[in-house]
């Protein structure tokens, strides 16, 4: 019998003798080669993009540690932003985390939310809102948790995460208490995902955890083996840190929570620095799983049994390692089926002197290692973060962009090839299960911009039928990149209502069929690198003028909505098809509106 490169490293884990990483500093990194490029394929992408951050009003930085050295590994993490239309007005609106310092905070270090004006430029309603507040924030998430009409917000902290309720009047309350979720013990918690995996109808929320942090006791640069980098002294961890503990909570339908962590059985995964969070379907059973990309430990994939538990097969699955069996630094992953084969694939990024980690989904949730097949072995420079797969340029493929940034400022000045500010990437898909990288500012100079970037959200803020992108950089403001796709591109958004399953219709799948491929997404509360995405599932057509639309709810049920025309959002409700239909101009703003 002849195995299969993944069969085989299933059966090694198993033995328990699959190779790691070896070496004493504390991030993984196996020092995968970069791969020779190939010749250009001529296939064009009519994609640019555009800062638009300073006529925005994006003006203030996200402060996260200080900016020439980093004491501890807390203070290099960094958080995620989220675009959420908060005030169900049509207009994506923009969430910035923050972190803080520890010595000497600034008082502008606090998360920031701005109000879409319709117009291109945003206004700050932090206060208004009720979001003010300082601390060390990393992870958002999004969704519906009572059903309302109004999407809620978690966000995860070194510290104590915070549930706010959206009072459906421009503000937010604090109901951490309220809703049973308030610990009192300090935990960095990191990833999240509303996910409602029992398919009552309500969202449960999985919360993964980096590791046990404390200033008091934390050693410091250079004390221990894993506190060095090429023998330089730098922050430590996260090797040497004992493993967080990861966290499940059941919606109990009535605004609270109870902690099913270890009935579940995802208490039990204790070997892993957990970061984003992605809940899919990945063996296409119909009920949701979890991925959580992982730092310098395996990446974990829980699977739904269906009876309220979940086990963790990341190793036999094929996304615990790379395809030689190694560890990696895992920060980020994005979501989509990238060859259009109708299964949900992983995209995962790494730190310098690897690669980013492409999983093909190879059917039933097994996965291969495609990252050389697929063209992205060609980039091992820099420290990937917040990524995306999604059409950017709209002829029907999803493209993947990734965000860049060091975790060590004191390295450049002995090793200038491995800067703390770097790039964006971008890898244009050309078919048939390749990607080509987007070089020399041809996509836009700002894609070239160097930035130590951390979490990135992709969302259309302009509502033009493209995706932009919200990038946060470190100790610096965020950017916004605009997009403008050539107008022969056509494109279609799909806005999902649950009724009987939850109302934010996280965990529904879409399916979009043209005469030339079918695309499939699924609504995601959390993806990229501790963000949150635009909702609306967005579809690129290329030259094709409508397309037939199938959704299938988180209940498991299907419902056909025939051939839709392109170039439009429409909004689906559970049970009664299209219920509108939105052609959108750079003049026309889409009508406010209570929930459908």
């Amino acid at each position: 019998m002849t195995l299969s490169r993944r069969s085989f490293l299933a059966f090694l884990l198993e033995a328990g003798t699959a190779t790691v990483c070896l070496g004493q500093q504390g991030m993984a990194s196996p020092d995968t080669k970069a791969a020779p490029r190939g010749k250009p394929s001529g296939v064009p992408f009519s994609a640019r993009f555009t800062d638009v951050s300073l006529h925005a009003g994006l003006t203030q930085p996200v402060i996260y540690g200080p900016e020439d050295h980093k004491t501890y590994i807390l203070e290099t993490i960094g958080c995620g932003c989220a675009f959420i239309d908060y005030d169900n007005d049509g207009w994506m609106d923009i969430l910035l985390l923050s972190g803080t310092r520890f010595q000497q905070p600034p008082a502008a270090a606090t998360n920031r939310l701005y109000h879409n004006n319709r117009d291109g430029t945003f206004t700050d309603v932090t206060q208004k809102a009720g979001l003010e507040r300082r601390g060390w924030a990393c992870g958002v998430c999004v969704g519906d948790y009572d059903n309302d009409g109004f999407e809620d917000l978690f966000l995860t902290y070194w510290g104590h995460n915070v549930l706010y309720h959206n009072n459906g009047d421009g503000t937010f309350t604090d109901v951490t208490v309220k809703a049973g979720l308030a610990e009192s013990a300090v935990r960095w918690g990191t990833g999240c995902a509303f996910v409602d995996y029992n398919r009552d109808g309500w969202l449960d929320l999985f919360v993964s955890n980096y590791t046990v942090f404390d200033p008091a006791t934390a050693p410091l640069p250079g004390q221990q083996p894993n506190c060095l980098w090429k023998d330089v002294a730098v922050n430590c961890g996260p090797r040497g840190l004992p493993f967080g503990a990861h966290s499940l909570y059941r919606n109990k339908g009535d605004g609270t929570f109870t902690d099913v962590s270890t009935s579940s059985g995802v208490a039990r995964a204790r070997s892993s620095y957990g970061l984003t969070v992605v809940a899919a379907d990945y063996d296409d059973d119909g009920w949701p799983d979890i991925y959580v990309a992982c730092d310098s430990s395996p990446g974990l994939l829980f699977l739904n049994n269906h009876d309220g538990t979940f086990r963790e097969e990341g190793g036999i699955r094929g996304v615990a390692y790379n395809g030689d069996g190694q560890e990696q630094a895992g920060m980020g992953a994005a979501v989509s089926d990238y060859d259009l084969d109708g299964r949900l694939d992983i995209l995962k990024t790494n730190f310098a002197a690897d690669t980013p980690t492409l999983y093909r989904n190879m059917a039933h949730g097994t996965f291969d290692d495609a990252t050389r097949e697929a063209g992205l072995a060609v980039e091992n420079r820099y420290v990937g973060w917040g990524a995306g797969l999604c059409d950017l340029d709209n002829d029907g493929r999803p493209d993947i962009f990734i965000v860049t940034g060091h975790v060590y400022p004191e390295i450049e000045s002995r090793f200038p090839q491995y800067p703390l500010r770097t790039s964006r990437l971008l890898f244009h898909n050309v078919g048939h299960g390749r990607f080509e990288q987007i070089l020399s500012g041809s996509a836009g100079v700002s894609i070239d911009d160097p930035h130590c970037s951390r979490g990135c959200a992709f969302g259309d803020f302009d509502n033009d039928g493209d995706l932009d992108i919200l990038i946060m950089n470190l100790n610096e403001p965020p950017t916004l990149l605009r997009n403008d796709v050539s107008p022969t591109q056509h494109w279609l958004k799909v806005r999902l209502i649950g009724v009987h399953t939850n109302r934010s219709a996280i965990g529904a799948r879409v399916v979009v069929e043209t005469s030339t491929a079918t695309q499939t997404q699924e609504l995601l509360s959390q993806s990229s690198f501790l963000s949150a995405n635009d909702p609306r599932l967005h579809f690129g057509l290329g030259k094709e003028l409508s397309a037939t639309v199938r959704v299938r709810w988180t209940g498991g049920a299907w419902e056909s909505l025939g051939r839709v025309a392109a170039d439009q959002l429409v909004t689906v409700k559970e049970g009664k098809g299209i219920v509108s239909q939105e052609r959108w101009t750079s003049s026309i703003a889409a009508p406010a509106g209570k929930p459908l």
